[in-house]
């Protein structure tokens, strides 16, 4: 039972890596209708971008990071946490 619930406590650390994804291409579909909207501004916007980017993949370094700590540190085995990594990661492009 204990094992179980340790399971889902490290998948669930790893729901904010689909909010990651998410948010990555949010920032990246309005990258193109900034630059469709006003295609002289495109050098800044595109330094805005890689901005957000490199924020949202750092929250989902550290969702990560969790997980595996999680894992880690309650002896789950790892191919565990991967598993769920794996498919939260993938449902994220559906």
């Amino acid at each position: 039972m204990l094992e179980g619930a340790k399971s889902i406590g490290a998948g669930a650390a790893t729901i904010a890596l689909a909010g990651a994804a998410i948010g990555i291409g949010n920032v990246f579909s309005s990258l193109i209708h900034s630059v469709a909207r006003n295609p002289s501004l495109a050098k800044q916007l595109f330094g805005y971008a890689i901005l957000g980017f490199a924020l949202t993949e750092a929250i989902a370094l550290f969702a990560l990071m969790m997980a595996f700590l999680i894992s880690s540190v309650f002896r789950i085995p790892i191919e565990v946490s991967v598993y769920f990594f794996f498919i939260l990661f993938f449902s994220s492009f559906i």
